[in-house]
């Protein structure tokens, strides 16, 4: 199948780079820190969803706050400690694109997301984080804010998402979706197409917008 867009929208953590092993190592010592064991913690959805939510989740609201601002310091940390590489295809894929066609929105803090963007080498043009909006994935205020910024009907829009959380929020938003099994199973992705990675798509620009293809 060829999807034909005006803008493309992709998640940054599971979609355009890896961190889960920094996640791992944070989260865990983050639960740690504040006495949630790991029955509690592996009962909330960690991946796709802002820190703020999964906070919310777990704590008092009254010390959400410094739990939310301690994991961001966690993360932002662990950055140069082998914290976040590029997946497949990524530089291939966003290096054909012009600046003002893409964006990136990810539930992740500004600082985390430039922190984790800026040491793969990625400058996107255009990102939307969590500190940009009010209700997070699958809520898809992040996904239409970024329509806006580019000034892109929603409609032409096309999401990359690796979470079903993200995915939800593309559909919500009335945008075509593209899963990656990156993180989860292509059984688990409600989405038009469903790929390995960005390795496995091409994008044509022409006078009209990006044409995105499978690879042969």
């Amino acid at each position: 199948m060829k999807i034909h867009a005006q803008a493309l929208l992709f998640d940054n953590d599971g979609t355009l780079v890896s961190s889960l092993a920094s996640v791992d190592r944070c989260w865990t010592r983050w639960a740690a820190e504040y006495g949630i064991t790991a029955e509690e913690f592996a009962r909330v959805e960690l991946h796709g969803r802002p820190a703020a939510e999964i906070a919310a989740d777990l704590l008092p609201a009254e010390i959400v706050p410094q739990a939310v601002a301690r994991i961001e310091d966690l993360e932002v940390e662990d950055v140069p400690n082998g914290g976040v590489h590029l997946l497949p295809g990524t530089r291939v894929f966003l290096d054909s694109l012009p600046a003002e066609r893409w964006a990136v929105v990810t539930s992740a803090t500004r600082r985390l997301a430039e922190a984790r963007l800026d040491a793969v080498g990625i400058l996107p043009k255009t990102l939307v984080a969590a500190d940009d909006i009010t209700r997070g994935k699958p809520d898809p205020e992040p996904y239409l804010l970024a329509a806006r910024t580019l000034g892109v009907d929603p409609a032409r829009c096309v999401v990359f998402e690796d979470a079903p959380a993200g995915l939800t929020a593309g559909r919500a938003a009335g945008m075509t979706t593209v899963a990656l099994t990156t993180t989860h199973q292509a059984h688990e992705l409600d989405a038009d197409l469903v790929v390995e990675n960005l390795s496995a798509l091409s994008a044509l620009v022409t006078e009209h917008g990006v044409e995105i293809s499978p690879r042969g």
